[in-house]
């Protein structure tokens, strides 16, 4: 078993996030190359956040909330309300534009905003498919209780459900709420997992993991989460990614070749525009 610790990163503005993946000891967990919890943060009235259009390549956007909502926009036309509990999975494939802002009501009146954004590697045979939006209310996902334990099943299958969301690789990712004396083992049929501990205390194969925490398992071991006083976890994984993949700013590909042309592509604005939006975030430097 392997401990990772969140590493902070500062988004813009003050808003600080902790980056699990990609990290030098461990780059990916199944098809998740990239892993940002964020908050939980309390906006003033007035402030929010403001993610101005930029592009990906090669990958899926997954956002998923705990509180507050955002307001998704893309360059296919897609204009969404995420909001906590929901699934926004973003298919950027040969590429796509998009901004996650504050919806102007909560602005207004100021909020609390927790959740993960997540990117999903696709297969080397889809790395170049058409971008595609999709939104997966709250309500459409599996969800129930086993003894002491809430479940919702986000994306892929586990414990002998399925999301509704459409993947394109073996994928692992579930919600678990854990009450007091809760047990929960962990699904056995992925080849790769891993645990995110969003707030509580758990125990694990000996080990004690705390607010902020993952843990990444060996593969075909049994493990069961328990915990005391109560936990909420994010459990992700699936299918281990097909070769290596290269990550540079918003991009993900097998190809190097690839990245260089989709820093081309963004320089002279070939990678579409979001209808509404007249800002956009320029390519490092």
């Amino acid at each position: 078993m392997m401990i990772i610790r969140g590493k902070p990163r500062d988004l813009g503005d003050g808003f600080m996030v902790s980056r699990l993946l990609p990290q030098i000891e461990r780059r990916s967990v199944g098809p998740f190359v990239f892993f940002d919890h964020f908050g939980p943060v309390t906006f003033a009235p007035g402030q929010g956040v403001d993610v101005r259009p930029h592009p990906h390549i090669g990958l899926a956007t997954v956002t998923y909330l705990f509180e507050g909502a955002q307001v998704h926009r893309d360059s296919l036309g897609s204009v969404q309300t995420i909001a906590p509990g929901d699934v926004n999975w973003m298919t950027a494939g040969r590429g796509i534009v998009h901004s996650e802002r504050t919806g102007p009501e909560l602005r207004a009146r100021g909020h609390l905003l927790h959740g993960i954004q997540s990117w999903v590697a696709l297969p080397q045979s889809e790395e170049e498919a058409e971008p595609s939006f999709q939104h997966v209310g709250r309500g459409e996902l599996p969800e129930w209780r086993e003894g002491e334990v809430v479940l919702r099943v986000i994306a892929g299958h586990a414990y002998g459900r399925t999301s509704p969301a459409r993947v394109l690789s073996p994928t692992l990712y579930v919600d678990a709420i854990l009450g007091p004396k809760g047990r929960l083992p962990l699904p056995e049929d992925h080849e790769e997992r891993g645990v995110f501990v969003v707030s509580g205390d758990v125990q694990v194969g000996g080990q004690a993991l705390t607010t902020g925490d993952m843990a990444v398992f060996e593969p075909e071991t049994r493990y069961a989460l328990q915990t005391d006083k109560g936990a909420r976890v994010m459990i992700l994984g699936g299918a281990a990614i097909d070769g290596r993949r290269h990550l540079w700013w918003n991009f993900v590909s097998s190809s190097k070749e690839r990245i260089e042309q989709a820093k081309a592509d963004w320089r002279a604005q070939r990678m579409g525009q979001v209808p509404g939006e007249t800002e956009l975030i320029s390519l490092p430097d």
